[in-house]
């Protein structure tokens, strides 16, 4: 690579900047006011001395040089300080400042930043298309970065959302009913934790420090919505029979070991099917079942 692309390249890193308080500053430029209006004054009564045309003078120099040199910071604001555009370091003292007043100050909030995404059409793991958006809590750690690095550090920041969000989305299933897989409904922590490492590592470049990821919305898209609903019904309907049926087999299971051990009633094999055949109705039914009694004998 040549030298012209290594500087252009080079990224940029936050240092105090050389600055004062602006109250000092402010005292100076009060004696400097007294002196001239004395002056005005001296020079009204009659023909000024040399000394008080020097004080005059002197005065208004003064004032000029020291009155471009004040800002003001509020908290969480910083103003990066330039020189005929080099970068001479950030000043992040709050109240009233003062520096040069050759210098340029550009002043960056690096408050906590709070963006809500778009909903986003993405494809999921499995191709099913969903609507998906995430809630970003985002501040400026590194004001150099942010103003020197980038063209538009709040710009860069929507686009890497935008750019995260769809690759954290296509990167899981919406939803497993096996349970045998990370998804993004079940596993919502870990997907928000997932998208704000995948987050840092994009905008990193830009100064940007990422304090939070929450997904805001996660759904099918309108298009498949109801035939996904539908498979989701009958997904939970066949789980709920396979529960059911495991939880009457162990019953009857259980049923006939009791018998058996406590010699109620002796069951042949034929016997044996009947009830498994009775109780697994019973047990299985959708509605209730309605007993019969049998007055004779199983094989009448």
């Amino acid at each position: 690579m040549s030298d012209f692309d290594s500087r252009a390249l080079r990224s940029s890193s936050e240092r105090p900047a050389a600055t004062v308080s602006g109250y000092a500053m402010l005292i100076a430029m009060l004696v400097l006011i007294a002196v001239l209006i004395f002056a005005i004054t001296q020079i009204k009564d009659g023909p000024p001395a040399p000394w008080e045309g020097g004080a005059l003078i002197a005065s208004v120099i003064g004032l000029s040089f020291i009155a471009p040199g004040f800002y003001l910071l509020q908290p969480n604001q910083a103003a990066a300080i330039l020189l005929f555009g080099d970068y001479k370091g950030t000043d992040r003292t709050t109240g009233l400042r003062w520096t040069w007043p050759w210098m340029i100050k550009k002043k960056i909030s690096v408050r906590i930043h709070n963006i809500t995404s778009e909903r986003l059409k993405v494809n999921d793991l499995r191709g099913n298309p969903i609507e998906i958006a995430s809630n970003v809590v985002w501040r400026v750690a590194d004001t150099a970065q942010a103003l020197f690095d980038v063209d538009d550090y709040r710009e860069f920041v929507h686009i890497q959302i935008e750019s995260a969000v769809r690759a954290i989305g296509s990167r899981y299933p919406y939803d497993d009913f096996t349970h045998e897989e990370m998804t993004l409904r079940g596993n919502a922590d870990h997907v928000s934790e997932e998208l704000r490492t995948e987050l840092q590592d994009r905008v990193v470049a830009a100064g940007v420090h990422i304090d939070e990821c929450r997904l805001t919305h996660l759904a099918y898209a309108q298009e498949i919505a109801q035939a996904m609903l539908r498979r989701q019904q009958a997904e939970a309907v066949i789980a709920a029979r396979q529960k059911l049926v495991e939880g009457a087999v162990s019953m009857v299971e259980t049923a006939l070991e009791q018998l058996s051990e406590k010699n109620v009633v002796e069951l042949d094999d034929e016997r044996r099917a009947a009830m498994v055949s009775n109780l697994m109705v019973v047990l299985c039914s959708e509605r209730d079942t309605q007993p019969v009694v049998n007055t004779g004998s199983l094989y009448q």
